[in-house]
């Protein structure tokens, strides 16, 4: 799970002010029945269609991820995937990827969710959930059994492709693309490395299109993070934000990729500040800062998602470590929000996730006790 996971021609730095709402949004909390409300426990919102249903994961008391569906009219449902473990001996957030359960991660225009669980041996496995309820389990041929290991799948597009990522017997990542008649392909970025804990990783909520190119980044042998784009036709093209630090951990991280094949992610500098980078269909870069954003060692701004029409959301996290939510329109103009009860304190606030054709947005925020809720933004 992601916590906070790539030369071209052209570089374009843009400066904007904040921009006055086009219209009012509303913001509304999601809770999942049975997430727990208390510190480190709660709700996320994950991945939205271009209907509005959103789906994502919560933590109840068992200290175990399920997953939920949540209809525009706000009815939500539950569901554990098969072999996932009910329990843990361990508060689930934020170290979301670590806590056993099943998680819902990306979600198509029909309604149907992917996403990955963890059993009783901490190992990983995939599914695919139809709206009526149906679930198909899958692991990728050569994915580890061992502790940490396993399937993760991350991103679902309109045809039933499937993205994601495998970690093999040795701790290396790996990413697959699995086709709606369940075949399987798996790749390796040129220049991914080799060592437990490096690799490639390409499945995010919004890490495929319609038209199957997959957006990702890898770990070299060194450990610095590289943006890549898989075409189609299986070509990888590696790439690196202008600026992208190239010390351990740093890099360029991708995110999303809209059906034009804009791509949006962040960057980690030399210092280890934040920023956003949206790529252009056409391979050229934008790089942008929220007003307000911190320029210390884990400040800055943050690009998740990315709608059809290249409007980005994300959030930034400020000079006090505490985070806010931004859209950014595809003619640059940035509006910041927050949950109405976020937290103000370091490590809480306002978390958008993806962001889908309406406008809408979903994500997660921190309230001052420490507690998760999902949103809608709409």
């Amino acid at each position: 799970m992601k916590t906070l996971v790539r030369h071209w021609v052209a570089l374009c730095i843009l400066t904007c002010g904040v921009s006055a709402a086009a219209k009012e949004f509303t913001i509304v909390t999601i809770d999942a029945p049975g997430a727990a409300a208390a510190s480190g426990f709660g709700t996320e919102g994950i991945a939205i269609s271009p209907s509005s249903v959103i789906t994502g994961l919560y933590a109840g008391y068992s200290k175990a991820m399920h997953a939920y569906v949540r209809t525009p009219d706000g009815a939500i449902t539950t569901f554990d995937a098969p072999g996932a473990a009910t329990t843990s001996d361990q508060s689930p957030f934020p170290t979301v990827g670590a806590s056993p359960g099943t998680y819902a991660v990306g979600m198509d225009t029909a309604g149907r969710v992917t996403g990955y669980v963890i059993d009783t041996s901490n190992v990983g496995h995939s599914y695919l959930r139809t709206p009526d309820g149906a679930v198909t389990m899958f692991d990728v041929p050569g994915a580890g059994t061992g502790s940490g290991q396993g399937t993760f799948a991350g991103s679902l597009n309109t045809t039933g492709a499937i993205s994601g990522n495998y970690i093999d017997s040795d701790g290396v990542w790996h990413g697959f693309l699995r086709a709606s008649d369940g075949a399987i392909t798996r790749f390796d970025a040129p220049g991914a490395g080799k060592g437990a804990g490096q690799g490639t990783m390409g499945g995010w909520a919004q890490c495929i299109n319609a038209a199957g190119a997959i957006a990702g980044y890898y770990v070299d042998g060194n450990n610095v993070n590289h943006g890549f784009l898989r075409a189609p036709d299986g070509t990888i093209t590696g790439f690196e934000a202008p600026g992208a630090g190239t010390g351990d951990g740093q890099g360029t991280f991708v995110w999303a990729i809209n059906p034009a094949g804009a791509i949006t992610g962040t960057y980690v500098d030399g210092n280890n500040v934040y920023h956003g980078v949206l790529r252009t269909a056409d391979g050229n870069f934008i790089i942008f800062d929220v007003p307000g954003a911190g320029t210390a060692s884990g400040q800055g701004t943050q690009g998740e998602g990315i709608d059809p029409s290249g409007a980005i959301t994300g959030y930034y996290t400020d000079a006090s470590g505490v985070s806010h939510g931004f859209v950014r329109a595809h003619h640059g103009a940035i509006t910041e929000f927050d949950a109405p009860d976020a937290g103000t304190a370091t490590g809480q606030g306002t978390f958008p996730m993806t962001n889908n054709p309406g406008d809408t947005i979903t994500g997660f925020y921190v309230d001052s006790n420490g507690v998760w809720h999902g949103f809608v933004r709409k």
